[in-house]
Parts: structure tokens; sequence; C-alpha cells
């Protein structure tokens, strides 16, 4: 299978590479990126995790992508699809996520990334929805699920958060393929 680059104005949403790995470990131990989870992340386990992002894009074409800057070449983060890592009524499900480093956060790189990732999920992958989802407590997450067109279905407690924990509780947005397809 080919590996996808996806191009926006000012990003590339790419495969990872081994230079990712140490910006990526800073940005999971970033305890204000890291807010709206349960805990920062260890190195060890921010590298199991791009090992199985990386393993995802190459078994099923898609997945979280690298995030450059095209104007500096500088990892930023991840925006991308995957399916939901969980059961619960609206899964299974592919699921929209992005994670910036804070410093790129409030320029719009978030929605840009995330709004073509949408594009790739509907015209590549012929989804048919795709979902996003964080705690209730995450008004920013929310601001770009809504910039992007996705509207708010719902609420549900994540399985895989601690009952009774201040972050159980999430927020779930979706959208559905646009009917009209493009023009060549």
């Amino acid at each position: 299978m080919a590996l996808i680059d996806i191009q926006t104005p000012r990003l590339l949403l790419r495969q990872w590479r081994e230079s990712d790995f140490e910006p990526f470990i800073r940005l999971n131990a970033d305890p204000v990126v890291m807010e709206y989870f349960e805990s920062v992340r260890t190195p060890e386990e921010s590298l199991a995790q791009i090992a199985r992002i990386m393993t995802n894009i190459v078994k099923y074409g898609y997945g979280f992508f690298a995030v450059e800057r095209k104007d500096t070449g500088q990892f930023i983060g991840f925006t991308g699809l995957t399916n939901a890592p969980f059961e619960s009524w609206f899964t299974p499900c592919i699921e929209i996520g992005w994670r910036l480093s804070k410093e790129h956060w409030g320029q719009g790189f978030a929605s840009e990334a995330a709004a073509a990732c949408l594009e790739f999920g509907f015209d590549k992958l012929d989804a048919g929805q795709i979902y996003s989802f964080t705690s209730i407590h995450n008004s920013r997450s929310e601001q770009v699920m809504s910039r992007i067109g996705m509207q708010r279905v719902g609420e549900f407690d994540h399985p895989n958060v601690k009952k009774g924990h201040f972050l159980q509780r999430h927020v779930l947005y979706s959208i559905a393929r646009p009917t009209a397809k493009k023009q060549p």
C-alpha cells in the first residue's frame, strides 16, 4: 500500500520520522498539552504510541500523521484518522483527532490539518461518517470540531477513563460525508 502525505497551504501531514520522536516525547510530557488526559506520557509510552500509529498507517492506509510546518520544517504534533480503540454505542467508527504543541495553538493549524483529514477520509477512504470526542472540559478541541463542520451529537462516559474520574465524561461530535461529489 502506498503511503500517503496530505498537504495544506501551511502544513504537511506525513509519515513519521525518527527526528519526530524526541519532540513527540516532549509534547506528551507537557502537562498543559496533556491537561485533558489522565496523565502525561513517559518516553516509553510515547515511543510505543508512535509504533502503534506507524503500524496502523501501513495496515489501514490512514492513521495519525505527523504534522510539519512547511515554512520551518518543524514537527508540531499529529492529526489524523484512526479506528476508535474501545466499545461504545457509536463504535466501531473512524475517529479524527489531533495534538499540537502549545506554542502552535491559536493559529488555526489544528483546524487546517483536521479539515484536510476529513476531506481525505471522505474522498479517499469513502468514510460515511467521522467522529471526534474529548473531555467535556476541553473547550479548545470542541471549538476545532465546530470549526471543521462537525456537530455535537451527545455525551458518553469514556470506557477507558477510570470511573468517577474528572475526565470520564466526554462530548461526541460527528460529520457525515457530503452528498455532493466534487467535480474533477
